[in-house]
């Protein structure tokens, strides 16, 4: 089984001849492997099935638009995601903190963003609004 690399260290992901050859439909299956930052600059895996997660990050937002690089349009099969935590270390704390994050954000303003459709005008002008007491003078 072939393997691929591709690493983003700047938020700029230039060619990378590798997710060419990766998606292409006759390559033998296949590994990607990833760096968390090319995970999040928009590319599409569309040949990948299965998402493992080998560092977690301390924001799930970026962890979620990784995993979303192989749930794009085009995708024909099931996608797994797997989250790799050793037990007693730093990386189980991060996961704990992760999912206190997502339950909080859950309670707060529920899974999905329909809670804006609730708000009426004036508590929606709030929300987008700058703080006053935040603009120097």
């Amino acid at each position: 089984m072939g393997y691929y690399y591709c690493a983003c260290l700047t938020g700029i992901l230039f060619s990378c001849k590798s997710l060419t050859e990766f998606q292409d439909p006759n390559t033998e299956p296949s590994v990607f492997i990833l760096s968390l930052k090319a995970g999040g600059v928009g590319i599409t895996l569309t040949k990948a099935n299965h998402v493992f997660h080998f560092d977690r990050w301390w924001n799930p937002a970026v962890e979620d638009q990784a995993t979303d690089r192989a749930f794009r349009i085009g995708q024909k099969k099931n996608v797994f995601v797997h989250k790799f935590v050793a037990i007693g270390t730093l990386e189980e704390r991060i996961d704990q903190m992760i999912e206190d994050k997502k339950k909080l954000s859950n309670a707060v303003v529920g899974s999905d963003e329909s809670w804006l459709t609730e708000l009426d005008n004036e508590a929606f002008k709030r929300l987008i609004s700058l703080n006053k007491s935040a603009i120097l003078e």
